[in-house]
């Protein structure tokens, strides 16, 4: 039986240091059970698209056995940030009232450096194979949003995923269409088990799965997509569950694209 998913709410109290990588503004922020969290707004300029696929990827990841920082849901109060004296971070701050992604803060974790550290190839093809079924085109050698922790590797910042649903239209042409980007993937050289992840990641999460995934996207997450939230879900759910069912599609592109690097 599948373990119901829930995700813990906490309520910000305090803005720490923004975090200027990217575009997203995200920042270090204590929340009222004590702990620091990096917090996704859903005021910055990737949206609220961008919590909900850092929220489905995250998990995913988790249920496949990947280390990922707890994922919360984190509040923040009309009244938050009205004294922040940075007018930029006080606009985001306002277009954020409401509800969050915090993903727990790794206090000392350094950023993975390819060149500097060794993946274990088993490692290396479920990181690659799980970034070809969430279509994640954020890491690379640029970027790896991969942190060594306790001298683990752990996944940071899925928002870039499940890039169909900013035109949300033919999801399932989508579904069904190899991830070329694969070719960019910082541990690709090393991803020299796909084919053995692949059955074992196909076996493991299940549609049932899939499904405790998409539940927990909050309504007010899915009210722009002009649908009853629950359709949205829906089309989560069949992109996933579609794009699952013909994993080969990404798997032989991925294989290909590793073979012209070695």
């Amino acid at each position: 039986m599948t373990q119901t998913i829930q995700l813990r709410h906490v309520n910000v109290t305090r803005y720490v240091t923004p975090l200027r990588e990217g575009g997203s503004l995200p920042a270090i922020a204590e929340a009222d059970d004590g702990f620091l969290y990096v917090l996704k707004f859903r005021g910055a300029g990737q949206g609220i698209k961008a919590l909900i696929a850092e929220l489905i990827g995250g998990e995913i990841a988790r249920i496949l056995g990947l280390k990922v920082p707890e994922l919360v849901f984190a509040g923040l109060d009309e009244a938050f940030g009205r004294t922040e004296p940075d007018e930029e971070i006080q606009d985001l701050l306002k277009a954020s009232t409401g509800l969050n992604l915090g993903l727990h803060y790794l206090s000392g974790a350094i950023t993975f450096d390819p060149t500097t550290t060794a993946i274990d190839p088993l490692l290396a093809s479920r990181i690659v194979w799980l970034d070809c079924l969430l279509t994640n085109v954020d890491r690379t050698a640029r970027n790896t949003n991969m942190l060594l922790w306790n001298r683990e590797l752990w996944l940071i910042d899925h928002g870039a995923s499940l890039y169909f649903h900013h035109s949300w239209t033919n999801w399932e042409e989508q579904s069904k269409k190899p991830f070329v980007q694969v070719k960019e993937h910082v541990l690709l050289p090393w991803a020299g088990e796909l084919a053995a992840v692949d059955a074992e990641f196909k076996a493991l999460l299940t549609p049932s799965h899939i499904r405790n995934v998409v539940s927990l996207i909050p309504d007010e997450w899915l009210i722009t997509h002009g649908e009853e939230p629950e359709a949205s879900r829906e089309v989560y759910y069949n992109f996933l569950t579609h794009r699952l069912q013909h994993s080969g599609i990404f798997l032989n592109e991925a294989q290909h694209a590793r073979q012209s690097l070695i």
